[in-house]
């Protein structure tokens, strides 16, 4: 298994996995729409050894308040059912973290389940003064920060892209 960066070969395999792992087509078109919009900040892929795509997770701009405060928004995050349960979501978002540290970013909010963004080393948005209603039925919010000082400068509502607003349609 290999870890990297996406590259547009690799769009067509992550349309497939999103639609698979989801059962639907909301986060597949919610990439595709992030991409055409330039607001896929990173996307990383885990490939087999034929290089077809088992895992992905996406990256894409938040904004705290209204600013652009340099931090990102996992979602969505999916890997194949027949490797599910081997680490490799867990090698997607720490790959994803270093790499979005050496850009520069400060944080990364994610929602979903408590438990297991806690054992990713994800804490509760609440411990930051964040919070998002964007999704209002939505898991809660956690995150990641990548810069000793990225809570400095973020408190407050957390925004994600408009592309998001069509997923909860």
């Amino acid at each position: 298994m290999l870890i990297r960066a996406e590259i547009p070969v690799d769009a067509p395999g992550i349309d497939a996995l999103l639609r698979r792992a989801f059962q639907r087509d909301a986060e597949a078109d919610l990439v595709q729409r992030l991409r055409e919009d330039g607001l896929l900040t990173l996307g990383i892929v885990a490939t087999d050894p034929e290089g077809g795509v088992i895992g992905y997770a996406a990256f894409s701009p938040v904004w705290i308040e209204g600013e652009d405060c340099q931090w990102v928004g996992l979602a969505p995050l999916a890997v194949e059912d027949e490797f599910r349960h081997q680490g490799i979501a867990r090698q997607l978002v720490y790959e994803a973290l270093d790499m979005l540290n050496e850009f520069g970013y400060r944080g990364v909010v994610v929602q979903g389940d408590p438990a297991y963004y806690a054992a990713l080393g994800f804490v509760p948005a609440a411990h930051g003064h964040l919070h998002c209603q964007q999704f209002a039925a939505a898991a809660p919010l956690h995150i990641f920060t990548l810069a000793e000082d990225a809570m400095a400068d973020a408190n407050g509502r957390v925004e994600y892209a408009e592309p998001f607003n069509q997923l909860l349609n």
